[in-house]
């Protein structure tokens, strides 16, 4: 028995059988429900703490019910009550067991905390002197770690009348950091910077409407634990990927952190009646217990076996599919049910439109792989509330044949790289393996990727084309760096991707050369419209459409300060102005977002695309596979029309070069260089103002948008 244990004073009060069933903690009249899984637990204990969460007061012996729940009723408690959970059972790690009564375990299913957590040796629930760790720690963790808090009822969220979810043929994602974005933004009140209330206030919302998107994917929010050696370097988990509390909001993101419920409700609230559509990033894939040499904090020491996917010859190691050290068993039924539990209650009660999955293949993880139609897919899909939401994967982990892009099922979308890598190497000049993309592949991912997503009914809706994301480089990043600049990490430089597809034309880093910062400024907003303008859903990463640096670092997450803030004075030009154009002209053009795909020989009632090279001809098989020069056209047609409505040219080469675009004539939209006209060798192209056909100059590095103007025999 700990010294804790022993000092406590007999129990006066016991806990009454209860339910079951919800699990967690739950307010009713005259107590609170109490209740948490463990298949293989012997006994639990409620322990409970005043309201600052440093004295243990009682320990309250569970009644064991059904189906592995333990459960008990506690009258004369409700609101505020701060409590934690001790579970018995056999030790023997070789086998899946690490129970241990000496350390305090945080309720899975609390839905607030108290209480900042300390990294101490009296976390390990094994004895180091141990030579395998095969011996019990004795010590009470209870002083250091985190509390549960019991919160009021849970109300349903109030959600906008006038607000209904956007399919994702009409969404622009928007992915963002809720500190990140706000910390720095001019017009954002000093005390709310850095917080949920920071991102629902005017100056945040104005910008957002500026720039025209239309849903925000918002990087964890939940509560989480920095790393160990994060802190021993003096840093954090800016990011938020190393969940502990999955439906506690964090307090570090909100002005008022006793009441971070209210106020990312209110956050939510705020930005649906301004038109946005919010999405979470959750954290299915691992939590913040590590490998076998980490804490025991809450799943490994309530049931490390049912919670956890453990190597099956030695299961005191864990699988490490994450690359975080240990990974969540979602093929379990009680972890599955948390998952839903956990998404359910961010859409009903906080009011999310759906979720981002990161490293998403864990979640359909069976004993032989990735399986689409794993338990937590199929109760998803069968879920009435979850159903409805969007769902966005990550669809890669760091596991045996972790790369599964295209293969999640129903209505998922999934974070396309080949989109990422082939645009950046097409406007680059080169892709991933150092030589130039081909005009085919460019093509394809143009198009939504139909060899990897024109599948089981699924639409061009599932690809998310992106160029840059939280993970890698900013978008001004790509276009200045050619290596690593990762020192602040503390890990060597080693860290983050080593090949991202970059390029910093002649000078490493900033530069004060008119030449190459004009290279850099074309390529970056040529690249923001092939993102805006591809079939598939469109995603942007905050801050690139004014030019934020990170200085070189592609893996800031752990840079809570200005390196990881965005930067909104940014050195290299604000193109905000050309996004909000372009993601008007999308919502303008049903033919930008077609939510069926291509066909190779359409019908006249299909819509269509025909790709022409710069003399005008239509693309031969021999055209799709010449590198020599890169620069073609598209035009698109709409269903049953019989001319196209709108062409895209695309020009990646350093020099301007004439293109034929037939079936004109046409007028100019958008034209990426902001040179247009630039000097023609002729005389006879067009300035942008006056309608024209046949050729145009296209100005070197950049994409032009066109509108056919009907002839005036046709009908308008």
């Amino acid at each position: 028995m700990s010294t804790m244990a022993a000092a406590l004073a007999p129990a006066p009060i016991t806990l009454s059988e209860g339910s079951s069933a919800p699990l967690g903690a739950q307010v009713f009249a005259g107590g609170v429900q109490f209740s948490v899984f463990s298949q293989r637990a012997k006994r639990i204990e409620l322990c409970l703490f005043d309201s600052s969460g440093t004295q243990e007061l009682h320990r309250l012996p569970m009644h064991k019910g059904e189906d592995g729940v333990f459960q008990g009723f506690l009258p004369d408690v409700g609101v505020g009550t701060v409590y934690g959970y001790r579970a018995h059972g056999r030790y023997q790690p070789e086998s899946g067991y690490r129970f241990n009564p000496n350390k305090l375990l945080i309720d899975p299913y609390a839905r607030a905390l108290v209480g900042q957590f300390q990294w101490r040796p009296e976390h390990a629930g094994y004895a180091a002197a141990h030579p395998q760790g095969r011996q019990p720690d004795t010590r009470d963790n209870a002083p250091w770690t985190l509390k549960a808090r019991v919160t009021a009822p849970a109300t349903a969220a109030a959600r906008s009348p006038k607000h209904t979810r956007r399919p994702l043929r009409d969404s622009v994602l928007y992915e963002l950091h809720v500190k990140g974005f706000t910390m720095q933004l001019p017009g954002v009140p000093e005390a709310l910077r850095g917080t949920f209330a920071g991102l629902a206030c005017p100056a945040a919302i104005a910008h957002l409407k500026r720039l025209g998107v239309t849903t925000l994917s918002l990087l964890p929010v939940m509560e989480c634990i920095d790393e160990q050696p994060l802190v021993e370097r003096g840093l954090v988990n800016y990011w938020g990927y190393n969940t502990i509390a999955f439906f506690c909001p964090a307090r570090r993101l909100a002005a008022q952190p006793e009441n971070a419920i209210g106020e990312f409700k209110a956050m939510v609230a705020t930005l649906q009646a301004e038109g946005f559509d919010v999405l979470l990033d959750i954290v299915f894939n691992h939590s913040p217990e590590g490998d076998k040499h980490g804490p025991t904090l809450s799943f490994r020491g309530l049931d490390n076996a049912s919670w956890y996917r453990l190597v099956p010859d030695d299961r005191s190691r864990y699988e490490n599919i994450s690359g975080c050290g240990n990974t969540l068993r979602l093929a379990h039924p009680r972890v599955t049910q948390f998952a839903l539990d956990v998404m359910r209650y961010w859409v009903e009660v906080m009011g999310v439109d759906g979720f981002r999955f990161d490293l998403a293949p864990v979640l359909g993880r069976m004993r032989q792989g990735f399986d689409p139609s794993a338990p937590f897919f199929v109760a998803l899909r069968q879920d009435p509330t979850l159903a409805n939401v969007h769902w966005v994967a990550e669809p890669w982990d760091a596991g045996h044949e972790g790369y599964q892009v295209g293969r999640f099922p129903g209505r998922f979308a999934e974070w396309n790289d080949r989109f990422r890598d082939a645009v950046r190497g097409y406007w680059l000049g080169h892709g991933p393996h150092g030589h130039r993309i081909e005009r085919s592949e460019f093509a394809r991912r143009f198009t939504a990727s139909s060899d990897l997503f024109q599948h089981g009914q699924r639409r061009p809706t599932a690809s998310v084309n992106f160029i840059t994301a939280h993970d890698g480089r900013t978008l001004a990043d790509v276009v200045s760096f050619e290596h690593r600049h990762n020192m602040a990490n503390g890990e060597g430089n080693r860290d983050g991707h080593a090949h991202e597809v970059c390029a910093n034309f002649g000078v490493e880093g900033p530069s004060d050369d008119p030449q190459v910062r004009e290279a850099r400024r074309r390529v970056r907003r040529a690249m923001l419209a092939t993102t805006l303008l591809a079939q598939g859903t469109p995603m942007l990463c905050a801050g690139d459409e004014v030019g934020n640096s990170q200085q070189g670092n592609n893996n800031a997450y752990c840079q809570d300060n200005p390196t990881g803030w965005l930067d909104w004075s940014a050195s290299e030009g604000d193109d905000t102005d050309l996004v909000a154009a372009l993601i008007a002209l999308r919502a303008n053009e049903t033919y930008l977002r077609y939510p069926q795909w291509f066909a190779a020989e359409p019908a006249e009632d299909e819509p269509s695309i025909r790709w022409l090279r710069p003399d005008g001809g239509d693309m031969l098989v021999e055209d799709w596979h010449d590198t020599r020069t890169g620069a073609f056209a598209c035009q698109l047609r709409a269903a049953g029309a019989a001319a196209p409505r709108g062409a895209i040219v695309f020009n990646p080469e350093p020099f301007d070069l004439a293109i034929d675009i037939p079936d004109g004539p046409w007028q100019m939209l958008i034209e990426t260089s902001g040179s247009f006209p630039a000097v023609a060798s002729s005389a006879t192209l067009p300035a942008p103002q006056n309608p024209f056909e046949g050729t145009v100059l296209v100005p070197a590095r950049s994409l032009m948008v066109l509108r056919r103007l009907p002839a005036a025999s046709e009908p308008s």
